[in-house]
């Protein structure tokens, strides 16, 4: 079994081209757990480029949660537990409605759709930073506003593992400070991710043994990355790592839906 898990792993990466830009994208999804959290969504487009939209969301979601774990040990006292709350009920229904959608539409419009979702996080992200403080504090106190961003997160990771944008703008919209912004996010996105692993094993049948190899092969990268997130972090002011997350999620979703 463990060999022809092997051999099916080796045809997934059939050069070293591929193998070289996969574990470019294991150490893109280190980073962006311990560090800039949308840096993630970068390697996304090259992710359903290596391996097709819809199945490239299995192998990656092993990933994600290896990832998840280095995270929340590092950052497990900077959280906000509240925040995590108010956002899963109607993240898990997005999950919910993701999984459907997932399951109806080809290979495709499953790109598609995940270049949508990031998009959707790009123009709201854009639309936010454009709003005075006032404006965005008044909106952070509406009923609807965490349980719009829960939804949206939750479909979004589903459909793609792209919730970095729209989780970034709700997280950016209630003025945390950088380590409390990374924390939060990592606990949020460690939950749904293990939410997701028994729906796409048992709905989307898209988890493999081959792809679990290529996941071990992987935690190398995935370990360096965190630790150069960490980094990161300490080293980027403020109003630095808001400006960098804006423009990594402007770049990621243009990549997704233009090749």
């Amino acid at each position: 079994m463990f060999d022809t898990a092997w051999q099916e792993a080796m045809q997934l990466l059939p050069n070293p081209q591929s193998w070289l830009l996969y574990f470019v994208c294991a150490l893109l999804i280190g980073m962006s757990k311990t560090g800039i959290q949308n840096i993630g969504t970068v390697a996304v487009p090259f992710f359903a480029l290596l391996f097709g939209a819809k199945y490239s969301t299995g192998i990656v979601l092993i990933m994600l949660c290896m990832a998840d774990l280095t995270a929340v040990i590092y950052y497990r006292k900077s959280l906000i537990w509240s925040e995590v709350v108010k956002l899963l009920p109607s993240a898990l229904i997005g999950l919910l409605t993701g999984l459907f959608l997932g399951n109806v539409i080809d290979d495709q419009w499953f790109k598609t759709s995940m270049g949508i979702c990031i998009l959707i996080g790009v123009i709201i992200m854009l639309w936010s930073n454009r709003q005075t403080e006032e404006t965005t504090q008044n909106l952070v106190k509406k009923r609807w506003y965490s349980p719009l961003f829960g939804f949206i997160v939750g479909f979004s990771t589903m459909i793609g593992n792209a919730a970095g944008p729209a989780l970034s703008v709700y997280l950016l919209t209630k003025r945390m400070q950088k380590l409390t912004f990374v924390a939060t996010g990592a606990w949020f996105i460690m939950i749904l991710n293990y939410i997701k692993i028994p729906l796409q094993a048992f709905v989307w049948q898209n988890l493999s043994l081959s792809g679990l190899v290529l996941n071990v092969l992987a935690i190398p990268f995935i370990l360096l990355g965190g630790f150069v997130g960490i980094k990161l972090v300490q080293h980027l002011n403020e109003k630095h790592f808001r400006w960098v997350i804006m423009t990594l999620v402007i770049v990621s979703s243009a990549m997704l839906i233009l090749l």
